[in-house]
Protein backbone atom coordinates (compact mmCIF):
# COMPACT_ATOMS: atom_id res chain seq x y z
CA UNK A 1 0.00 0.00 0.00
CA UNK A 2 2.59 2.42 1.06
CA UNK A 3 4.11 1.23 -2.17
CA UNK A 4 1.17 2.88 -4.39
CA UNK A 5 0.80 5.54 -2.35
CA UNK A 6 4.65 6.62 -3.24
CA UNK A 7 3.60 5.92 -6.88
CA UNK A 8 0.54 8.14 -7.02
CA UNK A 9 2.48 11.17 -5.23
CA UNK A 10 5.12 10.89 -7.40
CA UNK A 11 2.84 11.32 -10.59
CA UNK A 12 0.86 13.90 -8.72
CA UNK A 13 2.98 16.10 -7.31
CA UNK A 14 4.56 17.43 -11.00
CA UNK A 15 1.17 18.22 -11.94
CA UNK A 16 0.49 20.52 -8.83
CA UNK A 17 3.86 21.95 -9.36
CA UNK A 18 2.85 22.99 -12.80
CA UNK A 19 -0.19 23.94 -11.59
CA UNK A 20 1.47 26.25 -9.45
CA UNK A 21 4.05 27.50 -11.57
CA UNK A 22 1.04 28.87 -13.91
CA UNK A 23 -0.71 31.01 -11.34
CA UNK A 24 1.40 33.92 -11.71
CA UNK A 25 1.37 34.18 -15.93
CA UNK A 26 -2.49 33.70 -15.56
CA UNK A 27 -3.02 36.39 -12.49
CA UNK A 28 -1.09 39.12 -14.59
CA UNK A 29 -2.89 38.38 -17.74
CA UNK A 30 -6.09 38.64 -15.29
CA UNK A 31 -4.58 41.93 -14.20
CA UNK A 32 -3.79 43.01 -17.61
CA UNK A 33 -7.31 42.15 -18.99
CA UNK A 34 -8.69 44.78 -16.16
CA UNK A 35 -6.60 47.48 -16.77
CA UNK A 36 -7.04 47.43 -21.11
CA UNK A 37 -10.05 47.05 -20.56
CA UNK A 38 -13.28 49.69 -21.12
CA UNK A 39 -14.80 48.80 -18.05
CA UNK A 40 -15.20 50.91 -15.06
CA UNK A 41 -14.52 48.97 -11.40
CA UNK A 42 -16.59 49.80 -8.60
CA UNK A 43 -15.03 49.21 -4.99
CA UNK A 44 -16.70 50.59 -2.04
CA UNK A 45 -19.43 52.28 -4.19
CA UNK A 46 -16.93 54.50 -5.54
CA UNK A 47 -16.36 54.11 -9.61
CA UNK A 48 -12.50 53.94 -10.72
CA UNK A 49 -10.99 53.69 -14.34
CA UNK A 50 -9.52 50.12 -15.44
CA UNK A 51 -5.63 51.39 -14.60
CA UNK A 52 -6.84 52.83 -11.65
CA UNK A 53 -8.43 49.27 -11.01
CA UNK A 54 -5.56 47.32 -12.16
CA UNK A 55 -3.06 49.49 -9.44
CA UNK A 56 -5.09 48.51 -7.06
CA UNK A 57 -5.58 44.73 -7.51
CA UNK A 58 -1.72 44.40 -8.33
CA UNK A 59 -0.92 46.07 -5.14
CA UNK A 60 -3.29 43.78 -3.33
CA UNK A 61 -1.19 40.83 -5.29
CA UNK A 62 2.07 42.05 -4.20
CA UNK A 63 0.84 42.27 -1.00
CA UNK A 64 -0.96 39.21 -0.55
CA UNK A 65 0.32 36.56 -2.48
CA UNK A 66 0.99 34.45 -0.54
CA UNK A 67 -2.69 33.90 0.17
CA UNK A 68 -3.52 33.65 -3.63
CA UNK A 69 -1.22 30.27 -4.85
CA UNK A 70 -3.72 29.63 -7.35
CA UNK A 71 -5.31 31.81 -9.75
CA UNK A 72 -8.66 30.90 -8.45
CA UNK A 73 -7.65 31.96 -4.92
CA UNK A 74 -6.37 35.00 -6.04
CA UNK A 75 -9.87 36.04 -7.63
CA UNK A 76 -11.56 34.53 -4.33
CA UNK A 77 -9.39 35.96 -1.84
CA UNK A 78 -7.96 39.42 -3.07
CA UNK A 79 -9.68 40.90 -6.43
CA UNK A 80 -13.63 39.93 -5.18
CA UNK A 81 -14.23 42.20 -2.40
CA UNK A 82 -12.81 44.66 -0.08
CA UNK A 83 -10.62 42.97 2.67
CA UNK A 84 -11.87 45.80 4.85
CA UNK A 85 -15.35 46.66 4.22
CA UNK A 86 -15.69 43.00 2.97
CA UNK A 87 -17.87 44.91 0.30
CA UNK A 88 -18.06 43.01 -3.16
CA UNK A 89 -16.16 44.62 -5.88
CA UNK A 90 -18.05 45.31 -9.25
CA UNK A 91 -16.80 45.54 -13.28
CA UNK A 92 -19.08 47.56 -15.07
CA UNK A 93 -18.49 47.12 -19.29
CA UNK A 94 -20.98 48.48 -21.49
CA UNK A 95 -23.49 48.95 -19.44
CA UNK A 96 -23.40 45.37 -17.77
CA UNK A 97 -22.97 45.22 -13.79
CA UNK A 98 -21.10 42.70 -12.62
CA UNK A 99 -18.88 41.12 -9.43
CA UNK A 100 -15.58 41.32 -10.41
CA UNK A 101 -14.93 37.32 -9.85
CA UNK A 102 -17.34 36.79 -12.18
CA UNK A 103 -15.88 38.72 -14.60
CA UNK A 104 -12.53 37.92 -13.81
CA UNK A 105 -13.43 33.40 -13.89
CA UNK A 106 -14.21 34.30 -17.39
CA UNK A 107 -11.34 35.63 -18.61
CA UNK A 108 -9.43 33.24 -17.09
CA UNK A 109 -11.86 30.72 -18.60
CA UNK A 110 -11.08 32.09 -21.73
CA UNK A 111 -7.30 32.23 -20.99
CA UNK A 112 -7.26 28.57 -20.79
CA UNK A 113 -9.45 27.70 -23.29
CA UNK A 114 -6.18 28.50 -25.49
CA UNK A 115 -4.92 31.27 -27.97
CA UNK A 116 -7.30 34.76 -27.82
CA UNK A 117 -6.40 35.78 -31.54
CA UNK A 118 -9.24 37.81 -31.75
CA UNK A 119 -9.18 38.40 -28.30
CA UNK A 120 -7.54 41.97 -26.81
CA UNK A 121 -6.83 41.05 -23.06
CA UNK A 122 -10.14 42.86 -21.36
CA UNK A 123 -12.32 43.05 -24.25
CA UNK A 124 -16.14 42.15 -22.66
CA UNK A 125 -18.04 39.40 -24.30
Amino acid sequence: MRVLTFVVLIFLLPLSALADDAAPAEIDYLLSSVGSSDCTFIRNGERYDSRSAEDHLRMKYRRGKRYAQTSEKFIERLASNSYLSKKLYYIECEGEKMPSGDWLMKRLGEYRAGPLDEQEPGQAK
